[in-house]
């Protein structure tokens, strides 16, 4: 009897481990399947551009009430060069004072599309350009220096600039609606409510509007933060012995002070003009970007583009940190 019962249990264990090995072979087969699928052409090819729009979501997302104050702040005073100034404080206490805490999440949907395509190409180009550039380089027996970094950055940022202008767009005029009095707001239900709307009103040409500070700021702010950040990562995993996590995050903190300081004025300038509608005479009050820069330096002073530079830094900083971070470790995983 008992040694029916021991061969039961042998041969119950022997099921047992048939099974578990079927298992492991079959987990190993779907790892295998899913590493030859991320390993196709197409997908290397692709994985840059996905891992850059997912980052940048994901980043989004978790900025989005700092970018709606710091929009709110650049509005503030416009045409004015005294009077009192916007704080990040009086800008958010006004918001909920209206009892809507979400309108900070306003846009919300126009910055995750933004995202989708602007940070998709942004980071996607730069990768690409920078697998072209260190495989050169390699051939020449060399390394990849500053200004190829920097050139990589800004042919990024100005190409993901254009393609994601109207998203921006509808993301600034989303957040400025609520500024207007209530007779005049548009009321946008959403991203798309915004593009169609701007497009039936004003022509699909104005889903451009402020395209050329739009540009130059994105290769400001990529020269800033792609450049500076792949540089400062190699100077601190050069000079340091910091683990690979404090390193990025160091260096993405160095890349979105410089991105900040670069971009800023074009950002601001990007913002009145993407904001702008026509007065009742029908014309703007700006012609264009240098028209912008002019009057603003002229009626409100020089200072005022760099209004709001701490607000921008904590959105810019803290998004180039999410994001690249992010980035990094998709990158990882998928490699």
């Amino acid at each position: 009897m008992s040694n029916t019962v021991k061969q039961a249990a042998e041969a119950a264990r022997s099921r047992g481990s048939e099974v578990m090995g079927t298992a492991k072979s079959v987990k190993n087969d779907s790892v295998a399947v899913a590493n030859d699928f991320l390993h196709t052409p197409f997908m290397r090819a692709a994985l840059p551009f996905i891992n850059g729009g997912i980052s940048g979501m994901v980043a989004t997302t978790v900025i989005q009430p700092v970018d709606m104050i710091k929009v709110r702040i650049q509005l503030a005073g416009e045409g004015k060069a005294g009077g009192p100034k916007a704080t990040p404080l009086s800008v958010t206490r006004k918001i909920l004072a209206s009892g809507k805490a979400l309108d900070l999440y306003t846009g919300l949907s126009a910055g995750l599309l933004r995202q989708a395509v602007y940070t998709t190409a942004r980071l996607g180009f730069f990768d690409t350009f920078m697998a072209r550039l260190t495989a050169r380089a390699k051939a020449k027996g060399q390394s990849v220096g500053f200004a190829e970094r920097a050139t990589a950055g800004l042919s990024a940022g100005g190409l993901a600039a254009m393609v994601g202008n109207p998203a921006d767009l509808a993301l600034i005029r989303m957040q400025s609606d609520g500024l207007k009095p209530v007779a005049e707001r548009k009321n946008y239900k959403s991203v798309i409510d915004a593009l169609s709307s701007i497009a039936k009103s004003e022509g699909v040409g104005a889903l451009w509007a402020g395209a050329a500070p739009t540009v130059v700021r994105a290769m400001a702010l990529n020269f800033g933060q792609l450049a500076f950040f792949s540089e400062a990562k190699a100077q601190l995993k050069a000079r340091t012995s910091w683990s690979s996590n404090a390193q990025t995050l160091s260096a993405s903190a160095i890349a979105g002070f410089f991105a900040s300081f670069f971009s800023l004025p074009f950002d601001f300038v990007k913002t009145r003009l993407q904001k702008q509608s026509r007065g009742p005479d029908g014309k703007l009050p700006y012609s264009g970007m240098a028209d912008c820069f002019a009057k603003v330096a002229r009626h409100e002073g020089l200072m005022r583009f760099y209004r709001g530079f701490g607000t921008y830094y904590v959105r810019i900083a803290p998004h180039a940190m999410v994001t690249l971070i992010v980035a990094d470790y998709l990158g990882w995983i998928t490699k």
